[in-house]
């Protein structure tokens, strides 16, 4: 395949804090996807985040000369899991060795290593150790990767906003959240969307006075005009601008619940509008 007939739609991502390793690069799938490569600063050998789209995964490979080596899941749905039959042929007529690992409680069209809450992912041509977390809500054996430096969180939580609550109840959503915002500031967010715009014009509507929110929609929206990439974003910026992790804010809590009853979870209840809003949004 030559460079004048492949056609690679790709962000690299990987200059959040220069120096880092491994690279980390944004294929861009469907509408609004991201399939996060994470590559080897000593081989050629790549790990693919929720490859719903095989097409353009073999495109940026073979553009690249690279090497399939990992995939990476985070939930059953089929724009995160639709590339892996496909992937998994490819590497077989390659005569690469490949590994999918994926988690526990989803089914899913081809997996080698199930993983929940706790266990570790080592890759090692990238350097990387990964830690699963159980993060249910989106759907309900979702998980994510983290080594507390880089966050694959699918589509548990995006910039600016949440998943939608398809398997899980406000409560199991609200704990996953609140696990990933307990992960160190500068954690990098690598989600699987790039919902960001809309999603801060909604978070506008339950924090309007919010000065850091309002900052960053005017640096999304320069971003989206130049075609690039919002993400990725950072546990950081996102506790101070994403009103589902900022639920437990007195202002939010008087915006969305008003009228409560005595003893009530207010985190949670506020949390649950918020989401309802936005569901309707």
């Amino acid at each position: 395949m030559t460079e004048n007939n492949t056609k690679v739609d790709a962000e690299s991502t990987a200059s959040a804090k220069p120096g880092i390793s491994p690279a980390i690069t944004g294929i861009k799938a469907f509408t609004d996807n991201y399939i996060w490569s994470i590559a080897s600063n000593a081989s050629n050998e790549i790990a693919l985040v929720d490859p719903g789209d095989a097409r353009v995964c073999i495109e940026f490979i073979e553009k690249n000369e690279l090497q399939l080596t990992s995939i990476l899941i985070t939930h059953h749905h089929h724009d995160h899991v639709g590339g892996i039959k496909a992937l998994v042929n490819y590497c077989r007529q390659q005569g690469w060795p490949l590994t999918v690992y994926g988690p526990a409680r989803e089914k899913l069209p081809h997996c080698d290593v199930r993983l929940a809450e706790g266990d570790t992912v080592d890759l090692k041509a990238q350097g990387l150790i990964l830690k699963v977390m159980d993060v249910p809500g989106h759907t309900a054996g979702h998980i994510a990767y983290t080594d507390g430096q880089v966050l694959f969180c699918g589509d548990t939580l995006f910039s600016g906003g949440c998943g939608r609550l398809f398997e899980g109840s406000p409560a199991q959503m609200l704990a996953s959240l609140q696990k990933l915002a307990a992960l160190p500031h500068h954690t990098r967010v690598y989600c699987t969307h790039e919902y960001t715009s809309a999603n801060l014009e909604f978070a506008l509507t339950i924090e309007p006075d919010n000065t850091e929110l309002r900052a960053y929609r005017e640096q999304t929206r320069q971003l989206r005009e130049q075609d690039k990439a919002t993400l990725p974003s950072s546990i950081g910026l996102e506790k101070a601008i994403n009103p589902f992790l900022r639920c437990h804010q007195a202002n939010i809590q008087e915006n969305v619940v008003p009228e409560h009853s005595p003893g009530e979870n207010l985190t949670l209840a506020a949390f649950t509008r918020v989401r309802q809003q936005k569901d309707n949004f």
